[in-house]
């Protein structure tokens, strides 16, 4: 397969659109059988630190392929928990049921269900779908709105403004590797506020005009399609710390505006 964006036509548009509602509705329904439920427990992933996943993250993914294999049995899947499973489309779904298992642990309602659609050039749908809150955050295709407890509105980001003046987030303290904390820390010490541990709330905070920044590194390609998607459609930029495409994860860079993500990369790459 080539980079080549697959055409969409506007029946396909309208069915990419729906069964991403249906996958996040789905999911929905599952994290929430399970949120703050006495005597949630996680394995974990590693052995070296505790990388948790519960019931609710398999039970949530497996809901959603069943919608996808339902209303669009030809495009693959690429999941958290379960891996991939080829398709014939051009188009891949990227989910993670819950990004952000360990607030999902604690009862914070700051974890999210992803959703994203891909084909062979990068995202080009995404949800970011907060089941507690009631929240949805769309972008692609035409779409970048959000709808929740106070009905819908577009999402637009936030106007360039200094660094100086600007409010930074990122998942972890300690960011990824040393110098990768090092580099962040060169941002945060010139930014007006520096927030820690929304997960992919953080990117719906970006397409909402809330925040300026968000920074990451180790991520995998399913915990950022989805919101790259989200953050574009709103006028932002999301790249890697050199300024290249970030679908495939690693080191983030999500912008509101290219100035700030130009400012951010000089400083990262000092």
């Amino acid at each position: 397969m080539t980079d080549q964006a697959k055409t969409i036509t506007e029946s396909e548009r309208l069915s990419l659109i729906a069964a991403l509602h249906a996958a996040a509705d789905a999911a929905r329904a599952e994290t929430l059988r399970h949120f703050r439920a006495e005597g949630l427990e996680a394995d974990t992933k590693e052995t070296e630190r505790f990388d948790p996943v519960t019931v609710a993250d398999r039970a949530a993914e497996r809901a959603m392929t069943e919608v996808l294999a339902r209303m669009r049995p030809h495009d693959a899947v690429l999941g958290e928990e379960y891996g991939a499973t080829p398709g014939t489309s051009g188009l891949t779904w990227v989910l993670d049921p819950i990004d952000g298992t360990r607030g999902y642990l604690s009862g914070t309602p700051t974890w999210g269900v992803l959703v994203g659609v891909s084909d062979a050039a990068g995202p080009i749908l995404g949800a970011i779908d907060q089941p507690y809150i009631g929240e949805r955050f769309l972008g692609g295709l035409g779409l970048s709105e959000m709808t929740g407890p106070h009905g819908s509105r577009a999402l637009r980001c936030r106007k360039a403004r200094p660094l100086a003046e600007a409010i930074v987030f990122t998942t972890f303290p300690e960011v990824g590797t040393e110098a990768d904390a090092a580099a962040f820390r060169r941002v945060a010490s010139c930014a007006r506020l520096t927030r820690y541990g929304m997960d992919c709330y953080a990117y719906a905070l970006i397409a909402s005009g809330q925040i300026d920044l968000v920074i990451e590194a180790g991520l995998q390609p399913y915990d950022v399609q989805a919101p790259i998607a989200v953050v574009t459609a709103a006028g932002g930029v999301v790249t890697d710390w050199q300024g290249g495409p970030a679908h495939h994860g690693g080191r983030i860079v999500a912008a509101a505006n290219a100035a700030i993500h130009a400012e951010a990369l000089a400083l990262l790459n000092g």
